[in-house]
């Protein structure tokens, strides 16, 4: 049985919100393509905002599996 592979942009969405919570800077996004480079800091912005609302580890776990 093939596997599907998961939706580029929500992995970057994720990556980014988890890079933003951990406190990384925007500049350390890895993708080069507008679309995932664009998913990427999106979701680099909310983890980021999370962080300042003072979001703890469960809380975003939480969160991220809503997405």
């Amino acid at each position: 049985m093939k596997r599907h592979k998961r939706n580029p942009s929500e992995r970057a969405f994720s990556k980014g919100y988890m890079a933003g919570f951990e406190g990384r800077s925007r500049s350390s996004c890895p993708h080069e393509t507008i679309k995932t480079r664009y998913d990427w800091l999106n979701g680099w912005r909310e983890g980021r905002n999370d962080q300042w609302n003072g979001f703890n580890r469960f809380a975003t776990a939480q969160k991220m599996s809503n997405f």
